[in-house]
């Protein structure tokens, strides 16, 4: 895990075979939020891409390198102080040598991000 106490995996849900529904609650406390913003924290894309990778990885039992991301779509601030908790839905796609996922990540009700990626699996 890049950022240990970012995140916490607080439930995992196999939906069927490679899709998973995976709630995940945010750490507000968290160094990045108090330079991204201070006194108004947002939860950084990049760093919400970095979660999708590690549940990934974590899924496929491989390391992976992003090699290509599309169809991304921010659709809502994630501030962690209102949304900690987080669903995330992961659509997994193995091959011997890649990794596609698409991603919709949600808090209550309101959808916070859809988005595709491709990684590399790293031997």
């Amino acid at each position: 895990m890049l950022f240990p106490t970012f995140y916490k995996v607080t439930k995992s849900h196999k939906i069927e075979d490679f899709k998973y529904k995976i709630e995940v609650s945010l750490n507000p406390e968290h160094e990045i939020f108090k330079g991204h913003f201070p006194n108004n924290p947002v939860t950084p894309g990049v760093c919400m891409m970095q979660i999708i990778k590690e549940l990934t990885q974590d899924i496929c039992e491989v390391n992976l390198q992003l090699i290509q991301s599309n169809n991304i779509k921010f659709m809502a601030l994630i501030n962690p102080e209102v949304n900690p908790d987080l669903v995330l839905e992961l659509d997994i796609t193995k091959s011997e040598t890649e990794v596609k996922v698409k991603n919709t990540t949600f808090f209550g009700e309101t959808t916070a991000l859809k988005l595709s990626s491709v990684y590399q699996i790293k031997k």
